[in-house]
């Protein structure tokens, strides 16, 4: 059980720095697309932290693939929102200076 339980914490620890990482994206780019990568690491990781606190972890219990469902649905969600979303903001469009615009017609 002791290994069980460092990996899972393995996990846990890692799924919170990733949530923490792509929230500082976010915040520097304010695109939903990390905002939902953000949620669903960081839920995943509070959710192994609870399994490791109980005292039977169950990897089977219907609570724990809920949670998961959940932020794997919120990835999606931010995924589809990002591609079919709201027009994207002015401070999200990088519009390139007109010398450095490439042409998709080439001459001939």
């Amino acid at each position: 059980m002791r290994v069980e339980a460092f990996l899972l914490g393995v996990i846990a620890i890692t799924s919170l720095m990733a949530g923490l990482f792509f929230l500082k994206f976010w915040r520097r780019t304010h695109d939903s697309l990390f905002l939902a990568f953000s949620i669903a690491f960081l839920m995943e990781g509070i959710n192994r932290v609870a399994t490791l606190n109980t005292v039977h972890p169950n990897e089977a219990s219907p609570w724990i693939y809920t949670v998961r469902l959940i932020a794997f649905l919120i990835i999606l969600g931010g995924v589809l929102h990002k591609n079919y979303g709201a027009q994207r903001s002015p401070r999200q469009r990088k519009e390139l200076p007109p010398d450095q615009r490439t042409s998709t017609i080439s001459s001939r």
